[in-house]
């Protein structure tokens, strides 16, 4: 690499640091562990990734027993789903954190 090219490359590496946050959307192509396909130009994987845990699957488990007045008992509910998390196929919009290493799921995208 001759001294023009390697200056070229510091002065874009140095512009690209001071760039905070840039704005990505991407497609999730594996849950466990999450991968994320970029702009169909990378995939990043979990030790690039920082989930909120608004995007996490949450399950409650609610079963009990109600006791009914002709003394016979019935089972009533059992896992409820609060929030289902990111599937297979979800796109997703990023941010690049300051640096480039790290990528925020902001949120999924919703159809309209």
């Amino acid at each position: 690499m001759n001294l023009l090219n390697v200056i070229k490359t510091a002065g874009m590496q140095a512009v690209d640091s001071t760039n905070p946050v840039g704005i990505f959307y991407g497609t999730v192509v594996s849950t466990n562990p999450i991968k994320v396909n970029v702009d169909q130009r990378f995939t990043l994987t979990s030790e690039f990734i920082v989930m909120p845990e608004s995007l996490t699957g949450y399950e409650i488990d609610l079963a009990h027993t109600h006791q009914c007045s002709n003394g016979s008992t019935a089972a009533a509910l059992n896992k409820i789903i609060v929030r289902s998390g990111l599937k297979e196929g979800d796109k997703v919009i990023l941010l690049r954190l300051q640096g480039g290493q790290k990528y925020l799921i902001l949120d999924k995208e919703a159809a309209i």
